[in-house]
């Protein structure tokens, strides 16, 4: 994977068919690991996640290249380590709005072995720094469950502030589960 977005211990790459491993589309079948998304509730495949990544990156250097009549654009990285050059994770701005210039942030960190590194804070200020700075976006927001207390460690640790919370939005492992939500303003 070449860098698009370098950082210290991690770099974000635009992600490729041929970054479709095994591992990765595992990392969406794994209860543990997508206890706080929204994922795991059908099985995923490759086909599956060639899909999503066909259909996620569709920005380049901030042009829409797919979405041509659409205000709305996404994109995703893949979360490589600098030392190892290994996938272990991905970042996404979806939801790009154009005309208002916002979007949201969605983060996964799919290598267990990764958790509690840094990776999903270095990511997110990455990532912020792209849309505000490169995309010229200016508000970016995002929703998590409220029990995910490591992402909202990594939104704070951000600058991210809390804006209230939606009640019974989720529903996963037959319940209703509460969204929280954080965004954060270009100054």
């Amino acid at each position: 994977m070449h860098p698009f977005i370098t950082g210290t211990k991690i770099n974000l790459c635009i992600l490729t068919k041929s970054d479709i491993t095994d591992e990765y589309v595992n990392w969406f079948n794994d209860k543990e690991v997508c206890q706080f998304n929204s994922h795991y509730r059908f099985p995923n495949t490759y086909e599956k996640t060639l899909h999503y990544i066909e259909n996620t990156s569709d920005i380049v250097f901030g042009i829409v290249t797919k979405q041509k009549h659409s205000h709305i654009g996404n994109t995703v990285f893949g979360i490589v380590t600098e030392q190892e050059s290994r996938h272990i994770g991905n970042i996404c701005l979806q939801n790009i709005n154009w005309i208002d210039r916002t979007a949201d942030i969605s983060i996964i960190i799919g290598e267990k072995t990764q958790w509690g590194k840094g990776y999903g804070a270095e990511a997110y200020r990455l990532i912020i720094d792209y849309a505000f700075n490169v995309l010229n976006l200016r508000r970016l927001a995002s929703a998590l469950t409220t029990d995910n207390q490591g992402m909202r460690w990594v939104c704070a640790k951000n600058g991210m502030e809390y804006e209230g919370t939606s009640k019974q939005v989720l529903f996963k492992a037959g319940e209703y589960i509460d969204i929280v939500h954080f965004a954060i303003l270009k100054q």
